[in-house]
């Protein structure tokens, strides 16, 4: 069944909505976890996004994170494993009406997706005119493909991979290495 692809503006609570989700998941993980960052395009207020809330925790061990089934599944969370990235253990959740609301992608410390994620999310931060770029080829898929979200993720795939190499060089510049977030809770 093919998946309607919705783009919204940016809502001024999606970072409200991260912060309360945090504190639930960051409990659900136990003395496990390190830290959660808001990632996504629900992150970054200048852009249009699919209005589900991407959270990237940090922990200590991966392996213990298959141990915490129940509690992710107490808050309402779909178990789904590794689902396609090595290193990762990803969870799903929805609305009562089916809706997809939160995405979870959990890696342990030291793993490159997570400076990959952050640099890119700090970089379209700190760069609005790649951001409004990114929102506008988000809004041309979405009209050229509004019933397969494959398509729109696959056009938006070189896009991404350009940023991820600019963000990638820029991160590693004194300007790039942001310490702070009102997107970050660590422990």
């Amino acid at each position: 069944m093919p998946t309607e692809v919705v783009l919204v503006p940016h809502d001024s609570t999606w970072n409200n909505h991260f912060l309360a989700e945090s504190k639930l998941l960051l409990a659900a993980m136990g003395d496990n976890a390190i830290a959660a960052h808001h990632i996504g395009s629900t992150a970054i207020p200048a852009i249009f996004a699919k209005p589900v809330i991407d959270v990237l925790i940090v922990v200590a061990d991966i392996a213990s994170v298959d141990g915490r089934t129940a509690e992710m599944q107490t808050i309402d969370y779909q178990v789904m494993g590794e689902f396609g990235i090595a290193g990762r253990r990803y969870f799903r959740k929805d609305d009562d009406a089916g809706t997809r609301t939160h995405q979870i992608h959990v890696y342990e410390t030291g793993n490159a997706q997570i400076a990959r994620h952050l640099a890119f999310r700090d970089f379209l931060l700190v760069h609005p005119d790649w951001a409004t770029r990114y929102s506008q080829l988000k809004l041309d898929l979405a009209t050229k493909y509004p019933h397969s979200m494959n398509r729109y993720i696959e056009g938006k795939d070189g896009f991404i991979k350009q940023v991820d190499q600019l963000a990638a060089a820029w991160r590693e510049t004194e300007n790039g290495n942001r310490q702070t977030s009102p997107n970050n809770i660590t422990r």
